[in-house]
C-alpha cells in the first residue's frame, strides 16, 4: 500500500510516500519538503496571515505537482501547532480545500503526542517496557508514557524550539537574560506536569525529532565518551558552549543545518530541563515520530 502522508508544522510542510504493509515497517519511497516557518505567519491577534494563508497553498500546490506522477492508495493529510492555535484555522482550512483540494486534519496535542508515543513503543518493541517519550518540534513539546501502544499519559505544551526562539531569545549570541527568562519559563510550565508524568527512573526514556537527533550529533562531537544516547550530563555540558556561540558559529557545526542553527539553543534549553526535571539520565534515539504513527493506526484501522 503506497500512502502519501502531509504533515503541515511550524516549520515545515513535508509530504513523505511510505509503502506501508501491516505488521511490516513502513518504508520511505519518496520526499518532498519545504520550509515556510507557518508559526511566523501568526499575527498578534493569532491569526494566520494573508500572506501566510497565500504561502501554505502555494507551497501545497507545488509539493502536489511534485509527486503527480506517484500513483497514491491514499493520502492521510494532517496540521498540528501552527495551524491548531490559528485563530482563523476553519477559514485556511476551508481555503485549503478550495484550493488544493487537500482536506487538511488538525491534530489536538494529545493526539500528536499518542501518534508519535504508538510510533516509539512499536520501534522500541515491548522489551523496552514501560517508555516516557519526548517530542521537541518547532511548536511544541510532547510528551507521553505507557508500558502500552496507547499511551497512560498524554501531553503537549507550547515548548516548541522555534517558538521559544521568537518568543525569548534575543541578541546575537543570545543574552544570558533572555536565555535565563527562557529557563525559567520552561521550569514554570512542566512542573505542573511532574507529579502527572510520574517516577522515570525505571523508564525507557525515549528522543524523536530533529531537535534531539541534532543535539546527540553535538553530543558525539564534543563528548564521544558519553555513546549514542543522548545524556543529561552531556547536554549540561553542550547547552552552554551553544548558548555563547553566534549564529554562524552554530551553522558551522557538524549536523547542524542552517535553519536548525536558529533554534537549536532553545531546544537544548527546552530539552535539558526536562529531562533535569523529569528524572531522565539519557535519552535513546528513535527515528520515527509523528508520520509513522500515523500510517501504523491507518495500517491498524484497516486491519480491523
Amino acid at each position: 500500500m503506497r500512502l502519501g502522508v502531509l504533515d503541515v508544522g511550524s516549520n515545515t510542510v513535508h509530504l513523505q510516500v511510505m509503502d506501508a504493509h501491516h505488521g511490516s515497517a513502513p518504508l520511505a519511497f519518496q520526499s518532498f519538503k519545504e520550509e515556510i516557518r507557518l508559526a511566523e505567519f501568526l499575527t498578534v491577534n493569532g491569526e494566520l496571515s494573508i500572506v501566510g494563508r497565500d504561502t501554505l497553498l502555494k507551497t501545497l500546490n507545488r509539493l502536489k505537482n511534485a509527486a503527480k506522477d506517484i500513483q497514491l492508495d491514499d493520502m492521510l493529510a494532517f496540521a498540528t501547532s501552527a495551524i491548531r492555535e490559528a485563530t482563523n484555522s476553519e477559514e485556511v482550512l476551508a481555503a485549503v480545500r478550495a484550493e488544493t483540494g487537500i482536506d487538511l486534519q488538525v491534530l489536538s496535542g494529545a493526539d500528536e503526542a499518542r501518534f508519535t508515543f504508538l510510533a516509539v513503543r512499536r520501534w522500541v518493541g515491548w522489551s523496552a517496557g514501560d517508555v516516557v517519550m519526548l517530542d521537541i518540534g518547532g511548536g511544541s513539546l510532547e510528551i507521553a508514557t505507557g508500558e502500552l501502544e496507547n499511551p497512560e499519559f498524554s501531553h503537549s505544551v507550547m515548548l516548541g524550539a522555534n517558538r521559544m526562539t521568537r518568543q525569548f531569545l534575543t541578541g546575537d549570541p543570545f543574552t544570558e537574560k533572555s536565555i535565563n527568562k527562557l529557563r525559567e519559563h520552561v521550569r514554570e510550565t512542566l512542573t505542573p506536569l511532574k507529579d502527572k508524568i510520574g517516577d522515570n527512573s525505571n523508564r525507557t526514556a525515549v528522543g524523536t525529532s530533529k531537535t534531539f537527533r541534532t543535539l546527540r550529533r553535538i553530543q558525539q562531537n564534543y563528548l564521544p565518551e558519553l555513546g549514542n544516547s543522548l545524556t543529561r550530563t552531556g547536554l549540561k555540558a553542550i547547552v552552554p558552549k551553544l548558548a555563547k556561540m553566534t549564529y554562524n558559529q552554530r551553522a558551522e557545526l557538524p549536523g547542524v543545518s542552517a535553519s536548525r542553527a536558529t533554534q537549536i539553543v532553545a531546544g537544548a534549553i527546552v530539552a535539558e530541563e526536562a529531562v533535569t526535571l523529569l528524572g531522565i539520565e539519557k535519552l535513546t534515539q528513535c527515528p520515527w515520530a509523528l508520520r509513522e504513527g500515523i500510517v501504523l493506526q491507518r495500517l491498524d484501522w484497516l486491519k480491523s
